[in-house]
């Protein structure tokens, strides 16, 4: 949740979320609605201290009739009070869901504009010509993944991955782990169904509501990223400043319904409705969130660099981030048989948006303040596998397996065709 007390008084705080694509009229329909709260706030607390002070002057009264007399004053009093809470609350009720629309402010580095007006930041590695075959062709040639079947069980965007891919799978898991606790990154195997408030208050709803899978009965929703659960590992507590930065790898499954894709990227692995991820999440010092989103960028870059795949880094524009981000950087590989790069990873910071909502605090010698988080995927497995496919395919279809996982598959340095 945005800060309301900056938004008041910081015209670059304003500047930051109409850069977003907030207009000045929702801006100023939250500021208004902001005034008027705090206005009928300090009327109803004083409207409490009076009706303390005749309560407590009540027991002070000796004469029966006169006593009487006051408590059914009280009582009108007392009537007028509850109206006043209850205008209150509907008022906080109105502020607030107005006030979860509003995005966290850009970070003045970033550039302004829509999706194409990004900031290129390194290039790495060679723009190799076309595979003879794509990703999806590729793995069913190898038979070691199977759409077809999939969407004979499950429907579109599913896949089974068999055979040789499972132990590229698991080499990918079991070296990115390792690569990032080589940061101080400690493993976590999160839950992958979250409550409501879950989803909100890490920053989800209502804006990606329609991306996630509901399991209606229970009231509970599928996470699309680990980085829900591991953002309510320390909801409601205070995180001492010495013991910062506290940073976790999650691992998990993840859902998305991909709405608002239809007819766009349906082959092999690349737009499915369920893969794994490790996703990296950091709860950070407010003074030092800027130089932890370097070093999330740094480990992305290791890894994909590791894995002998041509990349990109870019700045994503304002218009194109998302509601929690003030930064975001993207890492997008070489599609060869697109020849186009496409986003195989990010990294963002969210400063104090998701913190805020999650009331999670740092413990300084001048008090609490609230903790900054950020986030970023180590390795999205199926995508990074796809692109493993056509960076290392050989002339006739088979893969070689990058040098750093073959250790963490013993025997197995190319998938050959079946």
């Amino acid at each position: 949740m945005i800060d309301l007390r900056r938004l008041r008084a910081e015209q670059a705080y304003q500047t930051g979320i109409e850069s977003k694509g907030v207009s000045s009229d929702v801006i100023n329909r939250v500021l208004e609605l902001d005034e008027a709260h705090r206005s009928a706030l300090g009327a109803v607390e004083e409207m409490r201290s009076e009706a303390n002070a005749a309560a407590k002057a009540v027991g002070k009264l000796k004469d029966k009739d006169e006593r009487d007399a006051k408590i059914a004053e009280n009582s009108v009093f007392k009537a007028k009070l509850g109206e006043a809470e209850a205008a209150l609350a509907t008022q906080q009720q109105e502020l607030t869901e107005l006030a979860l629309t509003m995005p966290n402010p850009c970070h003045e580095s970033v550039p302004l504009g829509g999706e194409e007006d990004f900031r290129v930041e390194n290039t790495v590695g060679e723009q190799s010509s076309a595979p003879a075959y794509d990703h999806g062709a590729v793995g069913e040639l190898l038979g070691v993944v199977d759409t077809k079947r999939a969407v004979r069980m499950s429907g579109s965007r599913f896949a089974y991955v068999m055979g040789d891919a499972v132990r590229l799978q698991m080499a990918l898991v079991q070296w990115t782990l390792a690569k990032v606790a080589e940061h101080g990154f400690t493993p976590v195997i999160t839950p992958v169904l979250v409550r409501e408030e879950m989803m909100e208050l890490a920053g989800f709803f209502p804006t990606d509501r329609n991306q996630v899978y509901e399991v209606a009965e229970d009231e509970l929703y599928l996470i699309g990223t680990s980085e829900i659960a591991l953002a309510g590992l320390h909801r409601e507590e205070r995180i001492d400043a010495t013991d910062l930065p506290v940073r976790y790898a999650g691992y998990s499954s993840c859902f998305r319904r991909e709405a608002g894709t239809y007819g766009k990227d349906t082959s092999g692995l690349f737009r499915v409705h369920q893969f794994d991820k490790v996703e990296m999440f950091v709860y950070a010092d407010p003074e030092k969130s800027w130089e932890e989103l370097e070093l999330l960028r740094q480990i992305e870059e290791e890894i994909v660099g590791g894995l002998e795949l041509p990349y990109r880094v870019i700045t994503v524009a304002s218009g194109d981030l998302g509601a929690a981000a003030a930064k975001k950087y993207d890492l997008e590989v070489w599609l060869p048989s697109e020849q186009r790069y496409r986003e195989v990873t990010s990294c963002s910071n969210y400063t104090d948006f998701s913190a805020r909502r999650m009331n999670t605090k740092t413990k300084t010698d001048g008090g609490n303040v609230l903790t900054h988080t950020l986030n970023g995927t180590a390795c999205a497995i199926g995508r990074t596998l796809l692109y493993i496919f056509e960076n290392h395919q050989n002339p006739d279809g088979s893969v070689r397996i990058p040098t750093v996982l073959q250790p963490f598959c013993p025997g197995l340095e190319v998938i050959e065709p079946r």
